[in-house]
């Protein structure tokens, strides 16, 4: 392992990078650590909180290795216990402490962390060196032969050697540069939504699913978070509507959505619901993938979710997208800041991952389809609950598949 800290370039590169979520956090470490100048913008108006639980598994543990926060990750785990199902009047049907829903088995290297805990770690390593733009966002921008002209919907303008895209399945740095969003989302027809709730169950470290509901709806899964202090509630529900009909911007919508498809959940959904409407901590997305023929374009490149998302369903999302910050960072390195180079190697060298994992949605599905197994193929993270088949061992398909996707040799920069 190489990573030589802070090199001398020819000249110093800077890069704005759009999005201040997990992928690019973890870019602006990098690009700092190599001597670029980093921008990060963010249309929120400060580090978002909240967000759902995410795991950090194979290359990514590596990756957090070499950035010296392993340990710190590992501390700020999860730590749960096991899960239970219930059913509608909150009698318990089974329980397991081999493995959770939202984590897979339990003693498993793989680490669970609430996202805004990740980004406040990956930030804060990367030090005051970095700059952020907090409530601003890009409106425009304009590729010449030196850079990339800027223009942020603040009204300020500002040139940049380098752009990356890192602002998520909605991408806007990829609709500016790729065109519409509707040529490269891929839905699988499920919407999730994830909040905070006070922990008036008084779980410790455990989580608990109750469902199916009926009309599409899978059911309610509940988690307790940092230390037991509060719960992260999931919802879930299938829809084969036009996706744009069921993805209203306004959050007070999104809310009337989710309390109007979940009505007819019994258990403790009802108080769940009421902590809905009375949190900030409230997250809601269509379960989609991202499939692209190219991640860059002149001198804007995407990262993560923006280029590649492979659906929260795979478990894989947060992995992949610290394995790829990794790697574009030290691509950029190696070719001294030219994206001639470093860009086409970028996608060279993780093509097949990014493929690989993206394909553990399919093999999740026929797994599902024929009840061998729970959608979340892995048992891993960032999954949405399928039921009980959740409580089953992974069939070796979908083993076998998880292991190939999970799979990748970093290389040294």
């Amino acid at each position: 392992m190489t990573n030589s800290a802070r090199p001398h370039h020819s000249r110093t590169t800077s890069a704005l990078i759009s999005g201040a979520g997990i992928a690019g956090t973890a870019l602006a470490y990098w690009l700092e650590r190599y001597g670029f100048r980093v921008t990060v913008v963010e249309r929120a108006p400060e580090p978002r909180a909240g967000g759902q639980a995410v795991d950090v598994r194979g290359s990514a543990l590596h990756v957090v290795e070499r950035m010296g926060l392993l340990q710190d990750v590992q501390a700020r785990k999860t730590g749960l216990r096991g899960m239970s199902q219930v059913d509608a009047d909150g009698r318990e049907l089974r329980r397991t402490t081999e493995r959770t829903l939202s984590g897979g088995p339990i003693d498993s290297p793989d680490v669970e962390i609430l996202r805004d805990e990740l980004c406040t770690l990956l930030r804060r390593a990367a030090g005051p060196g970095v700059e952020y733009l907090f409530g601003d966002s890009m409106d425009s921008l304009v590729q010449h032969q030196d850079g990339v002209q800027v223009r942020f919907t603040s009204g300020a303008e500002r040139s940049f050697d380098l752009v990356v895209g890192a602002d998520g399945l909605h991408s806007a740095t990829r609709r500016l540069v790729f065109g519409p969003e509707s040529d490269y989302l891929h839905s699988t027809g499920t919407h999730i939504a994830a909040w905070s709730a006070p922990n008036h169950l008084g779980l410790d470290r455990w989580e608990v699913f109750h469902g199916p509901g009926g009309d599409g709806v899978w059911g309610c899964m509940a988690m307790t978070v940092r230390d037991n202090a509060e719960l992260r509630v999931f919802v879930g529900f299938h829809s084969d509507e036009p996706t744009e009909r069921l993805l209203p911007r306004d959050t007070t919508e999104q809310k009337r959505l989710i309390a109007e498809r979940c009505a007819g959940l019994r258990w403790e959904v009802p108080r769940f619901l009421k902590a809905m409407w009375e949190t900030d901590a409230f997250h809601y997305d269509v379960v989609a993938q991202i499939r692209m023929g190219h991640w860059s374009r002149g001198r804007v490149a995407l990262l993560g979710d923006a280029g590649y998302c492979p659906s929260p369903l795979t478990g894989q999302g947060t992995s992949v997208a610290l394995t790829a910050a990794y790697v574009l960072a030290g691509e950029l390195h190696a070719a001294d800041g030219d994206h001639l180079a470093a860009y086409p190697a970028y996608e060279e060298r993780l093509r097949d991952h990014v493929t690989a994992n993206q394909a553990l949605l399919d093999v999740g599905r026929s797994l599902t389809d024929t009840g061998d197994a729970g959608s979340e193929t892995d048992g891993g993270a960032d999954s949405a609950p399928a039921g009980a088949a959740g409580f089953e061992e992974p069939a070796p398909e979908t083993m076998a598949a998880f292991l190939a996707a999970t799979a990748f040799d970093l290389p040294d920069y």
